[in-house]
């Protein structure tokens, strides 16, 4: 007797709303099928009636029950959100960003346990909208208020919320943004609707109008390597190489842009072997079907100029970076210690997979920052801090991230605003340096 025929292959090929159809006609014939579905579904409404209760007793206890309680929770959006559930999570989960958002701003919250779940809860929240959206407007409301009179967090990413957004909650951000940006000269809020500006041109794929934003910024290697990236998605490969060319060969003369009808040929990668001119050749040489050969002998190149000087560790890094090579790419920055502005760049990549790494890169940058004395650069050396102490939870050293904030702290605690913006960023002073 021959075996059933496995339905399931066809029926994955199926939309959810025929797979609906086709389950309720069965429920109508089948009593206990119904009644199976009639409790999963009312588990699932007492399941979200559950998260509201511990939410409501949450702030009655202390710290950890605190976390774990919010933990509970945001286990319980994220299994529904995974299952496909059909109702409407978003309230649930906006409640649970605004709660613990309040919550930060009275409690001292030292390890970063509520700070993290406060970055996962608007990740769900993000989630829980895309699923069952929001009034558009009511939604950019809410994440103009958090970004402009907010304490500071939680930290949004417009492009999480841009489906659910759609096009009139994106156009209300904007105006917002534009209003600012006319009326502030100078400040916080200024800086970010600056940041939302760029956002917002991502978001709304204007290349354009965003490498017209990142142009304008003061120069700087990640500001130029976004630059290429952004051409490179866009398939703009000619424009990407020209801006490599011009801003990552030092050169301070304006070259003209190469055209894809003339490319740079071997003869320029030998008589300035960079970066821009290594991806240019590798350009050439593809079409051709010569990169295989070429590739050896210029990395070679590149490599042996990288034992001589940090500008030259640069230029091999990025050029790696140019083919996609991250791991080739971090090695290379090891070994031939490229500049702390690389490192960074390739850090902030890195960390996901492989923290520890990334540990020493985070702190010669926060140091390097401090040492500027600038309040900008003390409100990047908060933001570094908080990368550096997920590096150290991720890799399992928690412990040492609160010995260095406290020896930092206590080096610099006669700096008032660099402490006033570790504080800000959510990052606990240790008690025994706090006087």
């Amino acid at each position: 007797m021959s075996s059933p025929t496995d339905l399931r292959p066809y029926l994955r090929t199926l939309d959810a709303e025929t797979l609906a159809d086709l389950l309720h006609a069965q429920a109508e014939r089948d009593p206990a099928l119904r009644h199976a579905l009639e409790i999963r579904f009312a588990t699932q409404g007492s399941d979200v009636a559950e998260a509201h209760r511990l939410l409501d007793t949450a702030v009655l206890a202390g710290n950890v029950e605190y976390a774990a309680k919010v933990g509970s929770v945001l286990d319980t959006l994220q299994r529904l959100l995974d299952a496909g559930s059909r109702a409407d999570l978003a309230p649930l989960a906006r409640r649970t960003v605004d709660d613990i958002s309040e919550m930060l701003e009275q409690i001292d919250d030292a390890s970063g346990e509520v700070a993290d779940r406060l970055d996962r809860a608007v990740e769900l929240y993000a989630r829980a909208c895309v699923a069952h959206p929001p009034d558009p407007e009511s939604l950019a409301a809410w994440i103009l208020e958090v970004e402009f009179d907010g304490p500071g967090w939680p930290v949004i990413e417009l492009a999480d919320f841009a489906s659910a957004l759609g096009d009139k909650g994106i156009a209300r951000i904007k105006s917002t943004v534009d209003s600012v940006l006319a009326e502030q000269s100078s400040g916080a809020k200024r800086e970010t609707a600056e940041r939302l500006r760029e956002e917002l041109a991502e978001v709304s794929g204007d290349v354009d109008a965003l490498v017209a934003i990142l142009a304008a910024k003061p120069p700087r290697v990640d500001v130029s390597l976004k630059i290429v990236r952004v051409l490179r998605a866009a398939g703009r490969h000619s424009e990407a190489i020209a801006h490599a060319a011009r801003a990552l060969t030092h050169d301070k003369k304006e070259e003209a842009p190469p055209s894809e009808k003339d490319p740079l040929s071997r003869k320029d990668f030998d008589e300035k072997p960079t970066a821009a001119t290594y991806l240019a050749l590798r350009e050439e040489s593809l079409e051709s079907g010569q990169w295989v050969a070429q590739r050896k002998t210029a990395l070679a190149r590149l490599r042996e100029l990288a034992a001589g000087s940090t500008e030259a560790a640069d230029e091999l890094v990025r050029a790696l970076l140019g083919e996609d090579r991250a791991d080739e790419a971090w090695r290379a920055c090891v070994r031939f210690e490229a500049s702390l502005p690389v490192r960074v760049e390739l850090a902030d990549s890195r960390s996901v997979a492989h923290p520890a790494e990334t540990i020493p890169v985070y702190r010669d940058h926060v140091e390097e920052l401090i040492t500027r004395k600038d309040p900008n650069a003390y409100r990047e050396a908060a933001r570094q801090l908080r990368k550096l102490r997920t590096a150290h939870k991720k890799a399992g050293t928690a412990e040492e991230f609160s010995s260095y904030l406290g020896t930092l702290v206590e080096i610099h605690k006669r700096k008032t605003r660099l402490i006033a913006e570790v504080k800000a960023a959510r990052i606990a002073i240790p008690k025994s340096v706090r006087a």
